[in-house]
C-alpha cells in the first residue's frame, strides 16, 4: 500500500463513516483490507484502489467501509451501563411516563445486535412493571451485514458465553445445532434501521434513552460536536444519554452535563435554553 493509496481510503472512510485514522493506522487496513481484496479476486490494497476509483465500484466502496467500521460487541457490555438502566432510568421512567405508558430506547451503532438485545432481555426482566406499555428499542447500525445477523437473532457460542448470564441463555435462547436462537419476542421487541450517525438522523423521532456506546471515540472533534448537538435534538428534554466507558462530553460539548456518580450516564443541560429544556419527572441524584 503506497502513501498515496492510504490517504485516498483515509479520505474516504473519513467521509464515509467518520472514522478518523491517524497517520500510523496502515496496519490496521492492511489487516481488514488485503482479506476482502482477495475475496473479489484483487492481489492487494493498491489494485483495490484502483478498483474503487472506477466506474461502478459503489458496491466494492461499500464492503470497504464495511470492513473498516469496527463492530466488537459482546452481551451486557461492561455491565455499569445497564446497571444504570435498571436501577436508575427504568424506575425514573415509570413515574415519568406513567400518563403516557411508552419507553422509547435507540441503540446506536447497534452492531451484531448484542447491545439491543441486552435491553430488550433486561427490560422483559422487569415483568409486570410493564405490563400494558408500549416499548420501542430501535437498532441502527451503518452496516448492512452487521444488521441482517442481528435481525436472525442467532449467535455463536463463542458469542453467548461472552457477557450473557447462563440464566437468560436458557431462559431466551433456543440451541440449534452449534448456533442459539434468540426467541421470538425478545427479537421482536428490536426493531432494525440501517442508519449513518453523520447524515440526518430527525426521522427517527425523540427517545427517553439513547445508548451511543463506543462510537464516538472513532470520530474527529468536530464531527463529535455535531453529533452531540443532533443528539440532543432527539432526546425528550428529561431523556439520558449513555455513553462508553472511554468518552465524555467533558471539553466537548455543553449540550449535556454528567450525572452525579452514574459514570458513562448525561442529561440535558438546561443552561443550553431550546436543546436542555426544563427537565422534570426523570432525574437522575447523586447516591447517598
Amino acid at each position: 500500500m503506497t502513501p498515496l493509496d492510504y490517504e485516498y481510503l483515509r479520505k474516504l472512510l473519513k467521509e464515509r463513516s467518520g472514522l478518523d485514522l491517524s497517520a500510523d493506522k496502515q496496519y490496521l487496513v492492511e489487516s481488514r483490507l488485503v482479506p476482502l481484496a482477495r475475496r473479489v479476486g484483487l492481489s492487494g490494497i493498491s489494485e483495490l484502489v484502483q478498483k474503487m476509483k472506477g466506474l461502478g465500484a459503489e458496491t466494492l466502496t461499500a464492503d470497504v467501509v464495511e470492513a473498516m467500521t469496527t463492530n466488537e460487541t459482546f452481551f451486557f457490555r461492561d455491565k455499569i451501563p445497564f446497571d444504570h438502566l435498571k436501577e436508575t432510568i427504568l424506575p425514573a421512567l415509570l413515574r415519568a411516563r406513567a400518563n403516557r405508558r411508552t419507553i422509547r430506547i435507540w441503540s446506536a451503532a447497534s452492531s451484531t445486535g448484542q447491545e439491543p438485545y441486552s435491553i430488550a432481555m433486561l427490560l422483559k426482566e422487569a415483568g409486570s412493571m410493564l405490563a400494558g406499555w408500549r416499548i420501542e428499542i430501535v437498532a441502527t447500525d451503518l452496516s448492512q451485514g452487521v444488521l441482517e445477523k442481528s435481525r436472525s437473532g442467532l449467535f455463536s457460542q463463542f458469542e453467548v458465553q461472552r457477557g450473557l448470564p447462563i440464566q437468560l441463555l436458557v431462559k431466551y435462547f433456543t440451541q440449534s445445532g452449534e448456533l442459539w436462537q434468540l426467541n421470538a419476542d425478545i427479537r421482536g421487541m428490536v426493531q432494525h434501521r440501517q442508519l449513518n450517525l453523520l447524515q440526518d438522523f430527525s426521522h427517527l423521532g425523540s427517545f427517553d434513552v439513547i445508548f451511543c456506546r463506543n462510537v464516538l471515540i472513532y470520530f474527529d472533534q468536530d464531527t463529535k460536536v455535531s453529533i452531540f448537538e443532533r443528539l440532543a435534538r432527539q432526546l425528550e428534554p428529561d431523556g439520558m444519554l449513555m455513553l462508553g466507558a472511554a468518552e465524555s462530553v467533558v471539553g466537548i460539548t455543553d449540550v449535556f452535563k454528567p450525572c452525579p456518580d452514574k459514570r458513562g450516564l448525561y442529561q440535558l443541560n438546561p443552561a443550553r435554553g431550546a436543546a436542555g429544556a426544563m427537565t422534570s419527572g426523570l432525574r437522575v441524584v447523586a447516591a447517598r
